[in-house]
């Protein structure tokens, strides 16, 4: 279940991923939180340069590795526009990060990119459950999704 405090950081994830869609980037964003409560880094995505790694949960996850005990880690949470794909859930496990929560789901992305048009990725769509295990997962929340889908929308909507 969800509260204020986890809707509040989805709510800045969501600011995040339109300041991407402002610089002309795919709207992503996400916050890594300390068991405190504090918001200890926040980034959106960069990949309009070409280099489709740049994506802000793997740049947290990094941060965190290097800025963070693993005890720190594991009981931090990451908070994200829209879900994990493999190769971010898969940094996020690889340094131990707790709880997931995201606004809007793989799947959701899925079925938007197909109602648009969009050519299917390369890579895989996988549930982060799919790639790794032990990690609190919430999301997807669907009044908060359907803002993230208005901001796909407005990016691809560009690309036609």
């Amino acid at each position: 279940m969800l509260n204020e405090t986890d809707l509040k950081h989805l709510r800045r994830c969501i600011e995040l991923a339109r300041i991407a869609l402002d610089k002309g980037d795919e709207p992503f964003g996400t916050v890594l939180v300390s068991a405190s409560g504090e918001v200890l880094a926040e980034d959106h995505n960069h990949v309009a340069s070409g280099d489709h790694t740049q994506h802000p949960e793997f740049a947290l996850a990094r941060w965190a590795a290097e800025n963070m005990s693993a005890e720190e880690r594991s009981k931090a949470t990451v908070y994200t526009s829209g879900e994990h794909c493999p190769m971010c859930a898969a940094a996020h496990g690889w340094v131990g990060l707790g709880r997931i929560v995201f606004a809007s789901s793989s799947v959701q992305l899925g079925q938007w990119l197909e109602e648009m048009g969009v050519a299917a990725s390369r890579v895989r769509n996988l549930r982060i459950h799919e790639v790794i295990r032990d990690t609190t997962i919430a999301g997807p929340v669907p009044e908060l999704a359907e803002e993230v889908r208005q901001l796909h929308h407005q990016f691809y909507k560009g690309k036609r």
